[in-house]
Protein backbone atom coordinates (compact mmCIF):
# COMPACT_ATOMS: atom_id res chain seq x y z
CA UNK A 1 0.00 0.00 0.00
CA UNK A 2 2.53 2.55 0.85
CA UNK A 3 4.33 2.02 -2.54
CA UNK A 4 1.07 3.38 -4.16
CA UNK A 5 0.18 6.41 -1.62
CA UNK A 6 -0.31 9.48 -2.80
CA UNK A 7 1.78 12.26 -1.21
CA UNK A 8 -1.28 13.77 0.98
CA UNK A 9 -1.97 10.74 2.95
CA UNK A 10 1.88 10.01 3.16
CA UNK A 11 2.08 13.69 5.02
CA UNK A 12 -1.33 12.73 6.91
CA UNK A 13 0.63 9.59 8.12
CA UNK A 14 3.99 11.18 8.96
CA UNK A 15 1.88 14.03 11.06
CA UNK A 16 0.66 11.59 12.68
CA UNK A 17 3.37 9.81 13.76
CA UNK A 18 4.66 13.08 14.50
CA UNK A 19 2.37 14.12 16.82
CA UNK A 20 2.51 10.94 18.88
CA UNK A 21 6.14 10.65 19.44
CA UNK A 22 5.87 14.40 20.93
CA UNK A 23 3.15 12.90 23.06
CA UNK A 24 5.54 10.14 24.39
CA UNK A 25 8.05 12.60 25.06
CA UNK A 26 6.30 15.03 26.91
CA UNK A 27 4.55 12.35 28.74
CA UNK A 28 7.97 11.08 29.67
CA UNK A 29 9.43 14.62 30.81
CA UNK A 30 5.96 14.71 33.02
CA UNK A 31 6.87 11.58 34.91
CA UNK A 32 10.16 11.86 34.78
CA UNK A 33 11.77 10.89 39.13
CA UNK A 34 13.61 13.56 40.49
CA UNK A 35 17.18 13.49 40.01
CA UNK A 36 16.76 12.40 36.18
CA UNK A 37 18.05 14.10 33.20
CA UNK A 38 15.32 15.37 32.51
CA UNK A 39 14.45 16.63 35.47
CA UNK A 40 17.69 18.29 36.43
CA UNK A 41 18.16 20.47 33.86
CA UNK A 42 15.80 24.08 34.46
CA UNK A 43 14.95 26.42 32.15
CA UNK A 44 17.09 29.85 32.46
CA UNK A 45 16.26 32.34 34.21
CA UNK A 46 15.75 35.73 32.43
CA UNK A 47 18.14 38.13 33.67
CA UNK A 48 17.33 41.74 33.26
CA UNK A 49 19.07 44.72 31.82
CA UNK A 50 19.03 46.55 35.26
CA UNK A 51 20.15 43.03 36.78
CA UNK A 52 22.93 43.02 34.41
CA UNK A 53 23.80 46.74 35.17
CA UNK A 54 23.82 45.83 39.14
CA UNK A 55 26.07 43.33 39.02
CA UNK A 56 28.46 44.96 37.19
CA UNK A 57 29.37 46.92 40.07
CA UNK A 58 31.42 43.48 41.17
CA UNK A 59 34.20 44.22 39.12
CA UNK A 60 38.06 42.64 38.79
CA UNK A 61 39.57 45.76 39.83
CA UNK A 62 37.37 46.07 43.67
CA UNK A 63 38.02 42.48 44.52
CA UNK A 64 41.64 42.76 43.32
CA UNK A 65 41.96 46.38 45.43
CA UNK A 66 40.22 44.90 48.60
CA UNK A 67 42.00 41.43 48.15
CA UNK A 68 45.75 42.85 48.47
CA UNK A 69 44.78 44.43 51.70
CA UNK A 70 42.76 42.08 53.53
CA UNK A 71 45.42 39.50 52.41
CA UNK A 72 48.48 41.37 53.05
CA UNK A 73 51.60 40.44 55.22
CA UNK A 74 50.59 43.11 57.58
CA UNK A 75 47.48 41.00 58.37
CA UNK A 76 49.31 38.30 59.76
CA UNK A 77 47.43 35.18 58.07
CA UNK A 78 44.16 36.42 60.09
CA UNK A 79 44.19 33.98 62.72
CA UNK A 80 41.17 33.51 64.75
CA UNK A 81 42.08 35.38 67.46
CA UNK A 82 44.55 38.04 66.19
CA UNK A 83 44.74 41.68 65.72
CA UNK A 84 45.50 40.90 61.87
CA UNK A 85 41.43 39.69 62.19
CA UNK A 86 40.25 42.43 64.10
CA UNK A 87 41.81 44.80 61.91
CA UNK A 88 40.09 43.22 58.70
CA UNK A 89 36.84 43.30 60.80
CA UNK A 90 37.13 47.04 61.19
CA UNK A 91 37.45 47.67 57.65
CA UNK A 92 34.49 45.72 56.50
CA UNK A 93 32.61 47.80 59.27
CA UNK A 94 34.07 51.21 57.93
CA UNK A 95 33.01 50.37 54.26
CA UNK A 96 29.71 48.84 55.70
CA UNK A 97 28.68 52.14 57.93
CA UNK A 98 29.79 54.43 54.76
CA UNK A 99 27.60 52.28 52.56
CA UNK A 100 24.57 52.52 54.87
CA UNK A 101 24.42 49.50 55.83
CA UNK A 102 22.02 48.64 59.10
CA UNK A 103 24.56 46.91 61.94
CA UNK A 104 23.04 43.84 62.93
CA UNK A 105 25.56 42.72 65.89
CA UNK A 106 25.62 43.39 69.43
CA UNK A 107 24.59 46.61 70.96
CA UNK A 108 23.65 48.24 67.14
CA UNK A 109 27.38 47.53 66.26
CA UNK A 110 28.21 45.63 63.15
CA UNK A 111 29.86 42.99 65.40
CA UNK A 112 28.50 39.85 67.15
CA UNK A 113 31.44 39.54 69.89
CA UNK A 114 32.41 36.10 71.06
CA UNK A 115 34.51 35.22 74.33
CA UNK A 116 37.07 33.15 74.03
CA UNK A 117 39.25 30.92 76.62
CA UNK A 118 42.58 28.82 76.83
CA UNK A 119 44.40 27.36 79.40
CA UNK A 120 48.08 28.09 79.39
CA UNK A 121 50.33 25.57 81.24
CA UNK A 122 52.59 27.21 84.27
CA UNK A 123 55.87 25.11 83.75
CA UNK A 124 57.25 25.86 87.26
CA UNK A 125 54.43 23.63 89.29
CA UNK A 126 53.71 21.59 86.10
CA UNK A 127 55.85 17.98 86.76
CA UNK A 128 56.63 14.73 85.47
CA UNK A 129 58.19 11.93 87.51
CA UNK A 130 59.11 8.62 86.50
CA UNK A 131 59.99 5.42 89.10
CA UNK A 132 61.24 8.58 91.23
CA UNK A 133 63.12 10.29 89.00
CA UNK A 134 61.76 13.70 87.46
CA UNK A 135 61.30 14.55 83.82
CA UNK A 136 61.76 18.29 82.49
CA UNK A 137 59.27 20.43 81.05
CA UNK A 138 59.65 21.33 77.27
CA UNK A 139 62.80 18.94 77.37
CA UNK A 140 61.22 15.74 77.96
CA UNK A 141 57.83 15.92 77.99
CA UNK A 142 54.89 18.47 77.47
CA UNK A 143 51.49 18.40 78.78
CA UNK A 144 47.69 19.15 77.34
CA UNK A 145 46.65 22.36 79.54
CA UNK A 146 43.98 20.56 81.55
CA UNK A 147 44.76 20.46 85.26
CA UNK A 148 45.50 17.14 86.98
CA UNK A 149 47.27 15.20 89.41
CA UNK A 150 48.16 11.76 89.84
CA UNK A 151 50.14 10.27 92.28
CA UNK A 152 52.56 6.84 92.41
CA UNK A 153 49.73 5.58 89.92
CA UNK A 154 50.78 2.30 88.14
CA UNK A 155 51.91 2.69 84.11
CA UNK A 156 50.01 0.07 81.81
CA UNK A 157 50.34 -0.75 77.70
CA UNK A 158 47.94 0.47 75.57
CA UNK A 159 49.34 0.13 72.31
CA UNK A 160 47.93 2.28 69.60
CA UNK A 161 45.17 3.07 72.08
CA UNK A 162 42.13 3.69 68.92
CA UNK A 163 38.53 2.25 69.02
CA UNK A 164 36.83 1.52 66.21
CA UNK A 165 33.58 -0.18 67.12
CA UNK A 166 33.16 -0.75 63.55
CA UNK A 167 35.96 -3.09 62.67
CA UNK A 168 35.79 -4.76 66.04
CA UNK A 169 39.01 -2.98 67.25
CA UNK A 170 40.18 -1.92 70.96
CA UNK A 171 43.59 -2.49 72.49
CA UNK A 172 42.16 -1.75 75.59
CA UNK A 173 39.71 -4.57 75.62
CA UNK A 174 40.52 -6.54 78.42
CA UNK A 175 42.94 -4.66 80.27
CA UNK A 176 42.75 -3.49 83.33
CA UNK A 177 43.45 0.61 82.79
CA UNK A 178 41.47 1.62 86.09
CA UNK A 179 43.17 3.95 88.23
CA UNK A 180 46.35 3.60 86.04
CA UNK A 181 48.23 5.69 83.55
CA UNK A 182 48.08 4.01 80.06
CA UNK A 183 50.94 4.66 77.40
CA UNK A 184 50.16 4.29 74.09
CA UNK A 185 52.33 4.72 70.58
CA UNK A 186 49.58 6.72 67.93
CA UNK A 187 49.84 8.68 65.22
CA UNK A 188 47.21 11.60 65.07
CA UNK A 189 44.56 8.71 63.56
CA UNK A 190 44.47 5.10 63.09
CA UNK A 191 47.16 4.04 60.57
CA UNK A 192 45.93 4.19 57.07
CA UNK A 193 43.10 6.33 57.93
CA UNK A 194 42.16 9.66 57.35
CA UNK A 195 40.03 12.33 59.48
CA UNK A 196 37.60 11.97 56.97
CA UNK A 197 37.47 8.31 57.21
CA UNK A 198 37.31 7.98 61.09
CA UNK A 199 34.73 10.88 61.14
CA UNK A 200 32.45 8.75 58.36
CA UNK A 201 32.21 5.88 61.01
CA UNK A 202 29.67 7.36 63.30
CA UNK A 203 29.14 9.38 66.35
CA UNK A 204 32.30 10.69 68.39
CA UNK A 205 32.77 8.72 71.85
CA UNK A 206 30.39 5.71 70.88
CA UNK A 207 31.41 4.62 67.36
CA UNK A 208 35.21 5.58 67.62
CA UNK A 209 37.39 6.91 70.75
CA UNK A 210 40.92 8.97 70.14
CA UNK A 211 43.52 6.67 72.64
CA UNK A 212 43.06 9.09 75.56
CA UNK A 213 38.95 9.09 75.22
CA UNK A 214 39.15 5.23 74.99
CA UNK A 215 41.67 5.40 78.44
CA UNK A 216 39.43 7.94 80.41
CA UNK A 217 35.64 5.68 79.12
CA UNK A 218 36.95 3.10 80.63
CA UNK A 219 38.52 4.71 84.17
CA UNK A 220 42.24 5.56 83.64
CA UNK A 221 43.86 8.03 85.54
CA UNK A 222 45.31 9.62 82.84
CA UNK A 223 48.12 9.41 79.42
CA UNK A 224 51.44 9.34 78.00
CA UNK A 225 51.99 9.52 74.91
CA UNK A 226 55.24 7.86 73.19
CA UNK A 227 56.83 10.34 70.95
CA UNK A 228 56.27 9.52 66.59
CA UNK A 229 57.79 12.01 64.01
CA UNK A 230 54.70 14.09 63.72
CA UNK A 231 55.12 15.08 67.82
CA UNK A 232 58.91 15.80 66.55
CA UNK A 233 57.69 18.18 64.08
CA UNK A 234 55.61 20.37 65.83
CA UNK A 235 57.46 19.91 69.19
CA UNK A 236 58.18 23.77 69.80
CA UNK A 237 54.99 25.40 68.48
CA UNK A 238 52.90 22.46 70.33
CA UNK A 239 55.39 24.16 73.68
CA UNK A 240 54.82 28.00 72.09
CA UNK A 241 50.93 27.52 72.23
CA UNK A 242 51.04 25.20 75.38
CA UNK A 243 52.78 28.41 77.69
CA UNK A 244 50.80 30.87 75.98
CA UNK A 245 47.70 29.62 75.88
CA UNK A 246 47.56 29.85 72.30
CA UNK A 247 44.01 27.67 71.28
CA UNK A 248 41.15 29.56 72.93
CA UNK A 249 37.91 28.37 72.10
CA UNK A 250 34.62 30.20 72.48
CA UNK A 251 33.03 29.76 75.87
CA UNK A 252 29.64 29.02 74.82
CA UNK A 253 30.59 25.69 73.32
CA UNK A 254 32.49 24.61 76.49
CA UNK A 255 30.67 21.94 78.36
CA UNK A 256 33.54 21.64 81.03
CA UNK A 257 36.95 20.68 80.94
CA UNK A 258 38.57 17.37 81.87
CA UNK A 259 39.34 17.51 85.66
CA UNK A 260 41.92 15.72 87.12
CA UNK A 261 43.05 13.54 83.41
CA UNK A 262 46.61 14.58 82.52
CA UNK A 263 47.40 13.94 79.53
CA UNK A 264 51.21 13.64 78.62
CA UNK A 265 53.35 13.81 75.70
CA UNK A 266 57.13 12.90 75.41
CA UNK A 267 59.84 13.86 73.59
CA UNK A 268 62.52 10.97 71.95
CA UNK A 269 64.33 11.45 74.91
CA UNK A 270 61.54 11.15 77.52
CA UNK A 271 60.10 8.22 75.88
CA UNK A 272 63.13 6.16 76.26
CA UNK A 273 63.57 7.23 79.74
CA UNK A 274 60.46 6.27 80.57
CA UNK A 275 60.96 2.88 78.79
CA UNK A 276 63.85 1.67 80.42
CA UNK A 277 62.65 -0.34 82.71
CA UNK A 278 60.69 -2.10 79.90
CA UNK A 279 62.94 -4.14 78.28
CA UNK A 280 62.50 -1.89 74.91
CA UNK A 281 63.14 1.60 73.05
CA UNK A 282 61.24 3.83 71.20
CA UNK A 283 63.28 3.02 68.11
CA UNK A 284 62.00 -0.54 68.33
CA UNK A 285 58.06 0.54 68.95
CA UNK A 286 57.98 2.69 66.11
CA UNK A 287 59.66 -0.13 63.74
CA UNK A 288 56.89 -2.43 65.19
CA UNK A 289 54.07 0.65 64.55
CA UNK A 290 54.90 0.59 61.10
CA UNK A 291 54.64 -3.37 60.55
CA UNK A 292 51.54 -3.45 62.59
CA UNK A 293 52.93 -5.32 65.07
CA UNK A 294 53.51 -3.19 67.62
CA UNK A 295 55.32 -5.39 70.77
CA UNK A 296 53.73 -5.79 74.04
CA UNK A 297 55.23 -3.59 76.94
CA UNK A 298 55.37 -3.91 80.50
CA UNK A 299 55.70 -1.73 83.01
CA UNK A 300 57.64 -1.97 86.55
CA UNK A 301 57.40 1.59 87.63
CA UNK A 302 54.98 4.14 88.48
CA UNK A 303 54.61 7.57 88.13
CA UNK A 304 53.33 11.09 89.67
CA UNK A 305 52.22 13.76 87.59
CA UNK A 306 50.98 17.41 88.40
CA UNK A 307 49.45 19.83 85.60
CA UNK A 308 48.61 23.37 86.74
CA UNK A 309 47.31 24.99 83.98
CA UNK A 310 45.54 28.90 84.68
CA UNK A 311 43.05 30.34 82.70
CA UNK A 312 43.22 32.76 79.98
CA UNK A 313 40.80 34.78 77.76
CA UNK A 314 40.72 36.25 74.75
CA UNK A 315 37.60 37.41 72.58
CA UNK A 316 36.89 37.70 68.11
CA UNK A 317 33.82 38.57 66.56
CA UNK A 318 31.80 37.98 63.50
CA UNK A 319 30.70 40.89 61.45
CA UNK A 320 27.19 41.31 60.72
CA UNK A 321 25.25 44.04 58.26
CA UNK A 322 21.60 44.09 57.01
CA UNK A 323 19.78 45.75 53.88
CA UNK A 324 16.47 46.14 54.15
CA UNK A 325 13.84 45.01 51.75
CA UNK A 326 11.55 47.22 49.61
CA UNK A 327 8.01 45.45 50.29
CA UNK A 328 6.67 46.09 53.40
CA UNK A 329 6.12 42.34 54.18
CA UNK A 330 8.27 40.41 52.94
CA UNK A 331 11.56 42.71 54.66
CA UNK A 332 10.87 40.82 57.06
CA UNK A 333 12.41 38.01 55.54
CA UNK A 334 16.45 37.74 54.93
CA UNK A 335 18.62 35.84 52.22
CA UNK A 336 21.73 35.91 53.71
CA UNK A 337 25.29 35.47 52.21
CA UNK A 338 28.61 34.84 53.78
CA UNK A 339 31.96 34.06 53.60
CA UNK A 340 34.75 33.29 56.66
CA UNK A 341 37.28 35.99 56.48
CA UNK A 342 39.82 34.35 58.83
CA UNK A 343 42.19 31.89 58.01
CA UNK A 344 45.41 30.04 59.83
CA UNK A 345 47.48 32.93 60.66
CA UNK A 346 51.60 33.04 60.59
CA UNK A 347 54.56 30.89 62.44
CA UNK A 348 54.87 33.68 64.54
CA UNK A 349 51.46 33.09 65.95
CA UNK A 350 51.12 30.47 69.10
CA UNK A 351 48.93 28.12 67.93
CA UNK A 352 48.50 29.07 64.63
CA UNK A 353 48.20 25.99 61.47
CA UNK A 354 50.78 27.88 59.12
CA UNK A 355 53.16 25.29 58.58
CA UNK A 356 55.21 27.79 56.23
CA UNK A 357 58.51 26.67 55.88
CA UNK A 358 61.51 28.91 53.90
CA UNK A 359 61.99 32.71 54.28
CA UNK A 360 58.27 33.47 54.06
CA UNK A 361 56.15 32.34 57.57
CA UNK A 362 52.96 34.33 56.56
CA UNK A 363 49.93 32.02 55.08
CA UNK A 364 47.86 34.99 53.85
CA UNK A 365 44.67 33.03 52.91
CA UNK A 366 44.20 34.84 49.22
CA UNK A 367 41.89 32.54 47.96
CA UNK A 368 41.59 30.86 51.16
CA UNK A 369 38.71 32.93 52.22
CA UNK A 370 39.93 36.59 51.19
CA UNK A 371 38.36 35.61 47.74
CA UNK A 372 34.99 35.10 49.73
CA UNK A 373 35.55 37.64 51.89
CA UNK A 374 35.96 40.46 49.13
CA UNK A 375 33.49 38.93 46.91
CA UNK A 376 30.77 39.12 49.44
CA UNK A 377 32.20 43.24 50.62
CA UNK A 378 32.23 43.62 46.34
CA UNK A 379 28.42 42.22 46.20
CA UNK A 380 27.78 44.94 49.58
CA UNK A 381 28.88 47.93 47.58
CA UNK A 382 27.32 46.82 44.30
CA UNK A 383 24.12 46.82 46.27
CA UNK A 384 23.94 49.82 48.30
CA UNK A 385 25.07 51.74 44.74
CA UNK A 386 22.13 49.61 42.83
CA UNK A 387 18.80 51.31 41.58
CA UNK A 388 17.74 47.77 42.34
CA UNK A 389 15.60 47.19 45.85
CA UNK A 390 15.36 43.82 46.27
CA UNK A 391 11.95 42.86 48.25
CA UNK A 392 13.29 40.90 50.99
CA UNK A 393 16.48 41.96 53.33
CA UNK A 394 19.58 40.68 52.52
CA UNK A 395 21.83 39.51 55.80
CA UNK A 396 25.26 39.81 55.62
CA UNK A 397 27.97 37.61 57.45
CA UNK A 398 31.62 37.51 57.40
CA UNK A 399 32.29 34.68 59.80
CA UNK A 400 35.25 33.77 61.98
CA UNK A 401 37.32 30.78 63.29
CA UNK A 402 36.05 28.72 60.48
CA UNK A 403 39.59 27.63 60.08
CA UNK A 404 38.96 26.45 63.69
CA UNK A 405 35.74 24.16 63.06
CA UNK A 406 33.46 26.28 61.88
CA UNK A 407 33.30 28.47 65.15
CA UNK A 408 31.75 31.41 63.82
CA UNK A 409 28.87 30.15 61.54
CA UNK A 410 27.86 27.63 64.97
CA UNK A 411 28.12 30.80 66.70
CA UNK A 412 25.59 32.99 64.47
CA UNK A 413 23.21 30.41 64.06
CA UNK A 414 23.73 29.16 68.09
CA UNK A 415 22.59 32.70 69.12
CA UNK A 416 21.84 34.92 66.47
CA UNK A 417 21.52 38.83 66.39
CA UNK A 418 18.55 38.28 64.09
CA UNK A 419 15.41 36.18 63.71
CA UNK A 420 17.40 33.13 62.41
CA UNK A 421 13.70 31.37 61.48
CA UNK A 422 13.31 34.77 58.78
CA UNK A 423 16.40 33.36 56.90
CA UNK A 424 15.43 31.89 53.64
CA UNK A 425 17.87 30.46 52.31
CA UNK A 426 22.41 30.96 52.73
CA UNK A 427 24.18 31.52 50.23
CA UNK A 428 28.31 30.48 50.97
CA UNK A 429 31.70 31.90 49.18
CA UNK A 430 34.73 30.02 50.02
CA UNK A 431 37.49 30.08 47.63
CA UNK A 432 36.40 31.40 44.16
CA UNK A 433 39.95 32.92 43.23
CA UNK A 434 42.01 30.44 41.86
CA UNK A 435 41.86 28.52 38.59
CA UNK A 436 43.49 25.99 36.44
CA UNK A 437 45.44 26.73 33.88
CA UNK A 438 46.22 25.08 30.78
CA UNK A 439 49.54 23.18 30.62
CA UNK A 440 50.24 24.37 34.03
CA UNK A 441 51.93 21.79 36.34
CA UNK A 442 53.55 22.25 39.62
CA UNK A 443 56.24 20.16 41.49
CA UNK A 444 53.36 18.78 43.55
CA UNK A 445 51.58 17.82 40.55
CA UNK A 446 54.27 15.87 38.64
CA UNK A 447 55.55 14.46 42.01
CA UNK A 448 52.86 13.70 43.85
CA UNK A 449 52.41 12.92 47.49
CA UNK A 450 50.14 10.73 49.46
CA UNK A 451 46.98 12.64 48.29
CA UNK A 452 47.73 12.60 44.92
CA UNK A 453 48.41 15.33 42.70
CA UNK A 454 48.04 18.67 44.55
CA UNK A 455 45.92 20.85 41.45
CA UNK A 456 44.09 17.56 40.26
CA UNK A 457 40.56 18.91 42.07
CA UNK A 458 41.64 22.73 41.17
CA UNK A 459 38.70 24.17 38.97
CA UNK A 460 39.27 25.46 35.47
CA UNK A 461 39.03 28.88 34.28
CA UNK A 462 35.20 28.63 33.32
CA UNK A 463 34.34 26.23 36.27
CA UNK A 464 33.16 26.48 39.63
CA UNK A 465 31.99 23.48 41.74
CA UNK A 466 28.44 23.86 43.25
CA UNK A 467 27.76 22.27 46.60
CA UNK A 468 24.54 22.12 48.23
CA UNK A 469 22.06 23.54 45.79
CA UNK A 470 19.99 20.57 44.86
CA UNK A 471 20.58 19.03 48.83
CA UNK A 472 17.68 20.94 50.50
CA UNK A 473 15.39 22.28 48.17
CA UNK A 474 14.15 22.31 44.79
CA UNK A 475 13.44 26.01 44.11
CA UNK A 476 17.29 26.82 45.37
CA UNK A 477 18.91 24.36 43.33
CA UNK A 478 16.38 25.90 40.31
CA UNK A 479 17.27 29.13 40.75
CA UNK A 480 21.21 28.55 41.30
CA UNK A 481 21.21 26.71 37.92
CA UNK A 482 18.66 28.63 36.41
CA UNK A 483 20.60 31.96 36.79
CA UNK A 484 23.79 30.23 35.67
CA UNK A 485 22.40 29.13 32.62
CA UNK A 486 20.41 32.35 31.98
CA UNK A 487 24.30 34.68 32.39
CA UNK A 488 27.04 33.40 32.03
CA UNK A 489 26.70 29.82 31.51
CA UNK A 490 29.89 28.54 33.61
CA UNK A 491 30.47 25.41 33.99
CA UNK A 492 28.75 24.43 37.45
CA UNK A 493 30.76 21.34 38.64
CA UNK A 494 28.60 18.96 41.18
CA UNK A 495 30.61 15.96 41.65
CA UNK A 496 30.51 16.99 44.96
CA UNK A 497 26.97 17.98 46.08
CA UNK A 498 26.53 14.75 47.94
CA UNK A 499 26.81 14.02 51.58
CA UNK A 500 28.79 10.14 51.50
CA UNK A 501 31.37 12.03 48.95
CA UNK A 502 34.93 11.22 50.78
CA UNK A 503 36.04 14.32 51.09
CA UNK A 504 33.20 15.61 53.09
CA UNK A 505 32.68 19.22 51.45
CA UNK A 506 29.41 19.61 52.34
CA UNK A 507 30.57 19.56 56.06
CA UNK A 508 33.58 21.43 55.98
CA UNK A 509 32.29 24.84 55.61
CA UNK A 510 29.93 27.63 57.29
CA UNK A 511 27.16 26.87 55.38
CA UNK A 512 26.88 23.47 56.87
CA UNK A 513 25.73 25.13 60.11
CA UNK A 514 23.02 27.06 58.52
CA UNK A 515 21.88 23.78 56.90
CA UNK A 516 21.72 22.16 60.49
CA UNK A 517 19.18 24.98 61.18
CA UNK A 518 17.09 23.96 58.59
CA UNK A 519 18.39 26.97 56.37
CA UNK A 520 18.66 25.84 52.50
CA UNK A 521 21.78 26.65 51.13
CA UNK A 522 24.29 26.66 48.05
CA UNK A 523 27.85 26.85 48.31
CA UNK A 524 30.64 28.36 45.97
CA UNK A 525 34.18 26.65 45.86
CA UNK A 526 37.21 26.37 43.42
CA UNK A 527 38.49 22.92 44.32
CA UNK A 528 41.95 22.11 46.87
CA UNK A 529 45.16 23.32 44.88
CA UNK A 530 49.04 23.54 45.70
CA UNK A 531 49.05 26.27 47.55
CA UNK A 532 46.13 25.49 50.22
CA UNK A 533 46.44 26.35 53.55
CA UNK A 534 50.72 27.35 52.63
CA UNK A 535 52.14 30.19 52.83
CA UNK A 536 52.02 30.44 48.63
CA UNK A 537 48.05 31.46 48.82
CA UNK A 538 48.91 35.14 47.93
CA UNK A 539 46.60 37.87 45.97
CA UNK A 540 49.17 37.98 43.25
CA UNK A 541 47.90 33.77 41.86
CA UNK A 542 44.25 34.90 42.13
CA UNK A 543 42.50 34.88 39.08
CA UNK A 544 40.36 37.94 39.23
CA UNK A 545 38.42 37.26 36.09
CA UNK A 546 36.94 34.57 37.17
CA UNK A 547 36.51 35.85 40.21
CA UNK A 548 34.59 38.62 39.17
CA UNK A 549 32.37 35.97 37.16
CA UNK A 550 31.66 33.68 39.83
CA UNK A 551 30.59 36.73 42.29
CA UNK A 552 28.65 38.29 40.12
CA UNK A 553 26.31 35.30 38.67
CA UNK A 554 26.13 34.68 43.02
CA UNK A 555 25.05 38.01 43.69
CA UNK A 556 22.11 37.75 40.21
CA UNK A 557 21.22 34.67 42.35
CA UNK A 558 20.62 36.33 45.40
CA UNK A 559 18.35 38.66 43.69
CA UNK A 560 16.47 36.21 42.31
CA UNK A 561 15.91 34.91 46.01
CA UNK A 562 14.99 38.13 47.38
CA UNK A 563 12.13 38.78 45.00
CA UNK A 564 10.62 35.42 44.92
CA UNK A 565 7.21 35.07 45.88
CA UNK A 566 7.21 32.64 48.68
CA UNK A 567 10.47 31.51 50.26
CA UNK A 568 12.00 28.19 49.28
CA UNK A 569 10.70 24.86 50.64
CA UNK A 570 12.76 22.22 51.66
CA UNK A 571 10.97 19.53 49.76
CA UNK A 572 14.31 16.73 49.54
CA UNK A 573 15.20 14.10 51.54
CA UNK A 574 18.18 15.76 54.23
CA UNK A 575 21.26 13.56 54.95
CA UNK A 576 20.57 11.91 58.45
CA UNK A 577 23.51 14.21 59.90
CA UNK A 578 20.96 17.58 59.18
CA UNK A 579 18.57 15.86 60.66
CA UNK A 580 20.21 14.19 64.16
CA UNK A 581 18.78 15.35 67.21
CA UNK A 582 15.65 17.17 65.72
Amino acid sequence: PLATSTFGEKMKRNLFVLFLLVAFVFQSIGHAQPGSAAAAVPPPLKISAAEKKTVEGVTADQLRDYLFFIASDEMEGRNTPSRGLDTVAKFIAFNLKKWGYKPAGDNGTYFQNIALSAWKIDPASTSLTVGGKPLTWGADFLANPAEGNVADAPLVWGGNGWFIKAKNIDPLLGVDVKGKVVVFYAENFPKGMTIQQVRALGKAGEDYMDPAANARSKGAAGVIILNTPAITQGWDRTRTARETGGNPSPDKFRTGTVENFPQITLSAKGSDALLADAGTDLASIAKGYQADALPSVNFTRSVTIKVTAPQVTAKTQNVVALWEGSDPTLKNEMVAIGAHYDHIGSTFIPGSQCRASGADQICNGADDDGSGTVSVLSIAEALAKAPIKPKRSVLFVWHCGEEKGLWGSQYFNSYPTVDIKQVTAQLNIDMIGRSKKPGYMAPCDTNPGPRGPCNATLSGENQIYVIGKDMMSSTLGNIVSGVNSGYLNLNYDTRYDDPKDPNRFFFRSDHYNYAKNMIPIAFWFDGEHEDYHQAGDEPQKIDYHKMESVARTIMLTLLKLTDLKERPKIDKQLPEQLTQGR
